[in-house]
């Protein structure tokens, strides 16, 4: 019996005219997600939670606020919803990445760096920049807004529970990481063979 109920529902309601409902929703909406590192976040009244859910569309992502849903998108989904559903924007007003980092005051330059914090102590559950790929994608975003991609590996000095604000017991290691160009490498050994055959 649950299976005909099953079946007859999906006949009733067919998966793309909730996908239809959802799209509809979001335009209408204007709704924008927020790009936070391999995930993008999105928030939903309650018509569009239950859509999401119907859908099968992200993973809800508890918060405590009453009147919206946040959902989790992972960037296939975003891409999907963005590209060819053309339903939400995804503002990445960080550019994936932690925060911007200005070399002066921000009313007078745009921001220089895109910073990445990476922790011993959130293992894989941060899984970003773990393989070739992540470098990538993250560089060419950033070279594509003008930024220098500023890593920050923040890891404890000894073991225990230590403050946060005790900054003596934690050490940072940083680096800037740049997308390999062949023309300049090219430059650049031509000024050091002229550079030996003048000594």
């Amino acid at each position: 019996m649950e299976g005909k109920a099953a079946e007859a529902k999906a006949f009733a309601e067919p998966m793309s005219k909730i996908v239809s409902r959802l799209r509809s929703s979001l335009i209408e909406s204007n709704s924008q997600g927020l790009l936070s590192g391999c995930s993008v976040l999105l928030a939903a009244d309650p018509e569009q939670t239950e859509l999401f859910n119907h859908a099968c569309f992200g993973r809800p992502v508890i918060t405590s606020e009453k009147d919206k849903q946040w959902f989790q998108l992972s960037l296939e989904e975003s891409l999907y919803l963005c590209s060819v559903m053309k339903c939400i924007k995804i503002v990445g007003s960080q550019y994936g990445v932690d925060f911007v980092a200005y070399r002066h005051h921000p009313a007078l330059v745009h921001s220089e760096y895109a910073v990445l914090v990476l922790s011993d102590e959130e293992g894989d559950r941060s899984a970003r920049l773990r393989v070739w790929s992540d470098f990538h994608c993250t560089l060419r975003l950033c070279g594509s807004v003008a930024k220098t991609l500023l890593v920050l590996h923040v890891s404890k000095n000894g073991n225990g529970a230590i403050s946060p604000s005790s900054l003596e017991h934690y050490c940072v290691e940083e680096r800037i990481v740049t997308r390999w160009n062949p023309e300049q490498s090219r430059e650049n050994q031509t000024i050091v063979q002229k550079e030996l055959r003048k000594s």
